[in-house]
């Protein structure tokens, strides 16, 4: 019996890409796009499906600079971290007043899961702009093994709740009870049971594709069936004075190697 294999590609979009006009590039991330095309193009009649999650923001975001205010009335620069410290001490404040002591302690919830603070990024992927959509030669590679396979791409798309952080592709960071679409996507992890092989790949490494891989892994059971294409996503780079986000995803594919997950090179497969 022929093995069952999906493509999972993270969040593959323009405002990611090292392109002229992108406002959160990774360098890399275009041509990564362009090889997880031509894998598609090569291989694309062995995919049973292929998954795109769609990072989804609103301009008012807790991730964008357009939330928060200091005491003049100023937004913080990107890449600010803020910490429920910070909001207590009204360092940065949410410009709704209302919404401070949510935020602080939505700040505190994340903090205590150990992986984040609030990073207020470039304003990216906002619904509907020429950022938010897929790269162009993976969108005409995509349309096209549609067309062949007679198949729909399965599009996910996370972020849209403008309150807490969505990284990983199947879950938020701090999950709002009253938003369905920020807690677990127990469809989308059934089908991924089902599955022999899943190819893993996106932007950016150190972010997005990392806390996907983490989701999958911490609820699909056997992890050996995930294939994390090394040449089809790369990490941000290194903030001056704050985190090293390259050495970070490079301890984090050697730890999840160590689990069971393997690496490949698209051009492998």
């Amino acid at each position: 019996m022929a093995k069952k294999i999906h493509l999972f590609v993270i969040d593959p979009q323009n405002d990611f890409m090292d392109i002229p006009g992108a406002t959160l590039p990774v360098t890399g991330a275009n041509a990564d796009m362009d090889r997880v095309a031509d894998l598609i193009r090569r291989s694309g009649h062995r995919f049973d499906d292929i998954h795109v999650t769609m990072d989804s923001h609103r301009m008012i975001d807790v991730g964008h600079a357009a939330m928060w205010e200091d005491a003049q009335g100023k937004n913080p620069n990107p890449f600010t971290l803020i910490s429920a410290q910070d909001i207590e001490n009204g360092v940065w404040v949410p410009r709704d007043s209302s919404r401070r002591q949510y935020m602080i302690d939505y700040a505190h919830a994340l903090e205590a899961g150990g992986k984040y603070q609030i990073m207020v990024w470039p304003t990216h992927c906002l619904i509907g702009t020429p950022g938010w959509c897929v790269q162009e030669r993976l969108m005409i590679a995509l349309q096209e093994w549609e067309h062949k396979e007679f198949a729909n791409v399965d599009y996910v798309t996370k972020g849209s709740n403008p309150w807490t952080e969505h990284y990983g592709g199947l879950e938020a960071e701090v999950p709002d009870p009253n938003d369905p679409t920020t807690g677990l996507n127990t469809g989308l992890i059934r089908v991924l049971q089902t599955v022999d092989t899943v190819l893993l790949c996106g932007e950016a490494l150190s972010h997005c594709v990392m806390a996907t891989v983490n989701q999958v892994m911490a609820n699909i059971g056997d992890v050996s069936k995930l294939v994390i294409l090394t040449d089809c996503a790369s990490p941000v780079g290194a903030v001056p004075g704050g985190p090293d986000f390259p050495a970070m995803a490079k301890q984090w594919l050697r730890d999840v190697q160590k689990q069971g997950v393997r690496l490949m090179k698209s051009t492998d497969f």
